[in-house]
């Protein structure tokens, strides 16, 4: 529905906050703004709307903006060995000591300490809420070497779903790279799941890198890197976290420190 006059009398005006988001330039923001493209909490505003950055929330098409300012993104390819928590009470390097210290940011997800490969870390609440809430699901794929070779039944049982000690496991895509490589695709974010499917099948992971979340890859990057992301990227990460349906069975995960609804946990 279309808003009335802004309450707002101070604020910035909203298509100035948008150029600096990098959609675009303020003319290319207003045009947004006109077609009805934008919401301001939730409501499509009139042309002119101010907003404060810090509290409003602004959408283009559905997918949140990046509009709260000094917000940072980076994406980390990080080597095993390293843990991706904030900090670490055993004195293991952290996937915080691979980006600048300041501002101050935090891991979205986790990859165990074995596993390697992509990790956003990031300031910003609302896109970590985004890629990591049971309620929406981002796809992330992983390249997993596993003992032995997997066969046809093998591969169609991880395709399907794998009965685990938490509940069966969605369908997955899973293709042979060599015989014993896998690609595997999963939407879902239980604690450790890819090794635990693996070896539910039979096939123990030797080695496990993560190459892709949602639509984010980049090969280029080596371990122990990082790169900050473009708002393109943010914004195609963003859209690619979509509601999905509730699934039956045990609620989310518990997190290490024994508290409920741990986000992402590690794979």
């Amino acid at each position: 529905m279309a808003e009335g006059p802004s309450p707002l009398s101070s604020g910035v005006r909203l298509q100035k906050v948008m150029a600096r988001t990098g959609v675009g330039s303020r003319r290319v923001c207003e045009e947004l703004i006109v077609d009805g493209r934008v919401t301001v909490n939730g409501v499509v505003p009139v042309l002119g709307r101010r907003v404060d950055p810090d509290v409003d929330r602004v959408e283009l098409d559905g997918v949140p903006l990046p509009v709260r300012p000094g917000l940072i993104h980076y994406l980390v390819n990080k080597p095993a060995g390293v843990v991706s928590t904030a900090e670490d009470t055993h004195g293991r390097p952290t996937v915080l000591g691979l980006v600048p210290e300041e501002p101050r940011v935090f891991p979205v997800g986790r990859l165990d300490m074995d596993s390697e490969g992509l990790l956003v870390v990031t300031n910003d609440g609302e896109l970590t809420h985004r890629l990591t809430h049971p309620s929406f699901g981002v796809p992330k794929e992983y390249l997993v070497e596993v003992q032995g070779e997997p066969t046809a039944g093998s591969v169609r049982q991880l395709r399907q779903g794998v009965d685990l000690d938490d509940g069966p496991t969605a369908a997955a895509r899973v293709a042979v790279v060599a015989p014993s490589l896998l690609r595997i695709v999963i939407h879902e974010g239980r604690n450790r799941q890819v090794r635990r499917m693996c070896e539910a099948v039979g096939h123990p992971v030797v080695r496990l890198v993560r190459i892709r979340i949602g639509p984010l890859a980049d090969p280029s990057l080596s371990p122990g890197s990082y790169r900050t992301l473009s708002f393109d990227e943010v914004r195609g990460l963003a859209a690619a976290a979509v509601p999905v349906e509730p699934a039956e069975g045990p609620g989310p995960p518990d997190s290490p420190d024994g508290t409920a609804g741990s986000p992402e946990p590690a794979e």
